[in-house]
């Protein structure tokens, strides 16, 4: 009987889990020698179901690591003057090292000033220009959660990026770009490839190490995954059953790929670990600065 050749599944449970574990340790000894806890505040405006999801799961997550946790919950009519009030008072709120600002944020809301608006060293969600600037020239406090979550993975998994043709799908300034800028950190050679890009397929079988980040439903297929590779999944879609999936045809990529994420329970729990870290890191920086 011939065997089948499945990928190994990276398991982004258990790496959250291991990786939070420490987070936790971490927490404690800081609270041990300096008498408060790293606070993280989360500002939701609106009813967006997905997005109280995730902050009722980064709520939850910090208050398990030991973190002192605020979600400001605003309605869907909330002004530009009301929501810019809410986050002065953050800023000034010394319990509070971390703030970060649910998206997508009503329409009506400028997006772009809110993010300017959060103190760099307080902007666990590393969207401030002056963070991005530092992480284009390698010299950062902070990482977006989701690409420094899939570097993370890489590195629990023993999985070398140094060398490696590495191609991104996806240039949006949440994953696409930093992740592409994290693997190039990591010494792989990166592609970055959008809707624009020609012969896309022939690029991604090119691909040692494939990230999929457009928010197109089972958009890779195994036909198009080199022999071995590497494939992260940072999609979180609802496929033609209602059920929860990535942006690669998991049944078929799984066939082909040396190592895959599944959806759910890959990429996601490590995006919220990346949070915690970056608001114990900020809470760090606080004390280091004061």
């Amino acid at each position: 009987m011939v065997k089948s050749n499945m990928a190994h599944i990276i398991d982004g449970k258990k790496i959250a889990e291991t990786t939070r574990a420490d987070i936790t340790a971490r927490v404690e000894a800081f609270k041990n020698e300096n008498g408060f806890v790293p606070g993280l505040a989360v500002v939701i405006v609106g009813e967006n179901p997905a997005s109280k999801v995730y902050v009722r799961n980064k709520k939850l997550a910090s208050e398990q690591a030991g973190m002192y946790s605020v979600v400001c919950e605003m309605p869907e009519n909330t002004t530009q003057e009301e929501l810019m009030a809410k986050l002065s008072q953050l800023k000034a709120d010394e319990k509070i090292h971390g703030i970060l600002v649910q998206l997508p944020l009503p329409k009506h809301l400028n997006e772009s000033e809110v993010l300017r608006f959060i103190p760099p060293e307080k902007d666990v969600d590393a969207f401030h220009a002056e963070n991005t600037g530092h992480i284009m020239i390698g010299d950062y406090h902070f990482l977006p959660c989701t690409p420094a979550g899939v570097m993370t993975m890489l590195k629990y998994e023993n999985i070398d990026v140094a060398g490696k043709k590495c191609v991104v799908i996806g240039r949006s300034n949440i994953v696409g770009k930093p992740m592409a800028m994290l693997l190039l950190h990591a010494d792989g050679t990166v592609t970055v490839c959008h809707s624009k890009t020609q012969n896309l397929a022939e690029i991604i079988r090119q691909a040692d190490i494939l990230v999929v980040a457009i928010g197109r439903a089972k958009f890779v297929t195994g036909d198009m995954v080199k022999p071995g590779a590497v494939v992260i999944d940072v999609g979180m879609n609802r496929d033609e059953n209602g059920k929860l999936c990535g942006d690669c045809d998991f049944e078929s990529c799984e066939k082909v790929a040396g190592a895959i994420t599944p959806v759910p329970g890959g990429v996601g729990p490590m995006t919220i670990t990346t949070l915690l870290e970056n608001t114990l890191r900020a809470a760090e920086l606080a004390v280091k600065n004061a």
